[in-house]
């Protein structure tokens, strides 16, 4: 049985996230139909994130084992390319150890948020950035944000409805880059819990608003309440960037 991988983009407008629903768009559903095309049995896959509706990915890692598939592995992307929407596409393919999965062998995931400052909502962004009227103080955010690198309990940013064992997590960077009107926040972890970088993003943006001081932010950490932390801001500014399996 081989294992294969699969690095793929997609734009999460149209989907109800990654996971298969039932009678829903999903981007596991649109791979799963199109390997479906390309192989006489049905091929389950497995995604390193589970990206909620509306999130998009650049570097999306799928991995599946099967022994029937005829298309040889470097030609697997234009194969399914021609049979799925053109809001998803993978963009490289690869055979793995046998004992390799998307999701339990990745060593480090990295997520993006971008938010865009300005007067008016930009057409080209509405798809891909949470829009923000008010200009945010962008030194105090990047100043909040170190107070999540670490080994740390993130049980105040995750939101109910999580399965995870655990809600330690070891965040190895937050980078904040504002530098143009599109702003981005970089997360890199060696994962992360349901919501969690949405939650800390719409914490960073009351941060950034005046809504929130230091000390409050590392008190809501501290106590381990979802309740007390800030909304869970808006899913079209979110990326799943890349994922590590060094």
């Amino acid at each position: 049985m081989k294992t294969y991988s699969l690095i793929v983009q997609y734009d999460g407008t149209d989907y109800a996230g990654f996971q298969i629903q039932p009678g829903l768009p999903t981007i596991q559903g649109e791979l799963e139909a199109a390997l479906e095309r390309l192989a006489p049995n049905f091929i389950r896959i497995a995604g390193a994130g589970r990206t909620d509706a509306g999130v998009h990915s650049e570097g999306q890692t799928v991995s599946f084992k099967d022994d029937q598939l005829t298309v040889p592995v470097e030609r697997l992307p234009y194969a399914l390319n021609a049979l799925l929407p053109k809001d998803i596409r993978v963009i490289e393919s690869r055979l793995e150890s046998k004992d390799f999965h998307a999701r339990i062998s990745a060593r480090e995931k990295t997520y993006r948020y971008q938010i865009y400052e300005g007067e008016f909502p930009n057409v080209f962004y509405q798809r891909y950035a949470y829009w923000i009227r008010q200009p945010l103080n962008w030194d105090a955010i990047s100043e909040c944000s170190r107070l999540f690198v670490g080994r740390l309990d993130f049980a105040a940013f995750a939101s109910s409805g999580s399965s995870a064992k655990t809600t330690v997590r070891t965040m190895h960077q937050v980078m904040v880059d504002a530098s143009s009107p599109l702003k981005m926040i970089r997360f890199t972890a060696d994962g992360f819990l349901y919501n969690m970088v949405r939650n800390l993003v719409g914490t960073l943006v009351d941060v950034g608003l005046g809504k929130l001081s230091l000390d409050e932010v590392q008190a809501i950490m501290e106590s381990g309440d979802r309740r007390l932390a800030s909304a869970t801001i808006a899913p079209q500014g979110l990326y799943l960037e890349s994922v590590n399996y060094s």
